[in-house]
Parts: C-alpha cells; sequence; structure tokens
C-alpha cells in the first residue's frame, strides 16, 4: 500500500524514535508498505517518521542509482533500530533531496563513512561499515529517525535563503507528485 508522505512542518519529523522489538505489529507489511511508497515515489530511502511513525525503521534501495555508482547496484535493506557507531574520513559535499522537502535540493557535507549496527526485517543482527553514496543516504534517513532533516545541516545563512521554499513545503503550495500530509 502507498502510504503518504509527511512533509516538512508536521511534527513527527522532529520527534527522536523508539526502538521496537520483533513483536512490532505487522512490521512485515509496513516494511513492504515503506519500500513500495518509497519506489513509488522515486526516493532511495525512506524513514518511519516520514511515514508519521515514530518508531525506528528505514528501508534503502539505492538500485536506480547503479549506472552512476555500480556499487549501488542490489543495495537494497532494511535498518531497525539501528545505531552509528562512527563516522569517519573526509567530509564531501553532495545535492542531495528528501521526500518530506519535495522541491528544494542542497549541497550537504556528510563525512564518507560509517559504522552501523541494526537489525534486518528478520531480526537478524549487523554490524557493517557503509562508504560514499551508501553512507550518505543511510545517514540521511538516520537523521529522520533523530529528529533532523537535511535542511538543518544548512548554515544559517542559507536556511535564511530557502525560508519561502520550507514555507511553502509547510503551507502545501508545492506541486504534488505524490501523496502527502500537510500540516493543519
Amino acid at each position: 500500500m502507498i502510504l503518504p508522505i509527511y512533509v516538512y512542518g508536521n511534527p513527527v519529523l522532529r520527534q527522536k524514535t523508539i526502538e521496537i522489538d520483533k513483536n512490532y505489529k505487522d512490521l512485515d507489511i509496513l516494511v513492504k508498505n515503506m519500500f513500495e511508497t518509497m519506489l513509488k515515489d522515486d526516493g532511495v530511502g525512506l524513514a518511519a517518521p516520514q511515514i508519521g511513525l515514530s518508531v525506528r525503521i528505514i528501508v534503502i534501495d539505492a538500485n536506480v542509482m547503479s549506472e552512476e555508482d555500480k556499487t549501488l547496484t542490489d543495495f537494497k535493506k532494511c535498518f531497525i533500530n539501528p545505531k552509528i557507531i562512527e563516522e569517519t574520513g573526509e567530509e564531501w559535499v553532495y545535492n542531495e533531496g528528501c521526500l518530506s522537502l519535495p522541491t528544494l535540493r542542497e549541497d550537504v557535507k556528510r563525512k564518507s563513512k560509517v559504522h552501523v549496527q541494526y537489525y534486518d526485517e528478520n531480526f537478524i543482527f549487523h554490524d557493517d561499515w557503509f562508504d560514499g553514496i551508501k553512507a550518505r543516504i543511510f545517514q540521511h534517513e538516520y537523521d529522520h529517525l533523530e529528529g533532523i532533516v537535511f535542511s538543518d545541516k544548512l548554515s544559517a545563512f542559507k536556511r535564511r535563503l530557502i525560508k519561502g521554499k520550507l514555507n511553502d513545503i509547510m503551507k502545501g503550495n508545492i506541486e504534488k507528485k505524490y501523496k502527502m500530509k500537510f500540516i493543519k
């Protein structure tokens, strides 16, 4: 089922999320719906707060970017209760977008490598390192679990410049390309 994306301004995007256990109600259906929603809306990652749930779940499917980066072929994962253990490497800039901030793309600095621990959708524990675009996608989605959106990573000056765009997103004064949930 395609779920609506909660856009900038919705309080759930600012909440720190809570961990779940393997008995979380209809987890398999939720994960399936998150993947379906993300792919239908042309995303490469989706965090539970973006569909209105304040729980620690991320899905990523970066296969659509594999032409520009072959390491992204078959990079499709579900992360439950993820934790960043370490971020290392050089900071690098990449132009990011977000389903919760439609129409907005900005250059964001992030570390190039990330060490993460998480459970997959079968509650099997993983301890992985990701680098490059994989690290960036994970870090972007992980931020959602911490109540952070990518515009928070911009300089104060840049945030002032895009304030009008952010207000338009909050008010729904944007082209709607997929199901969206605006603040009331």
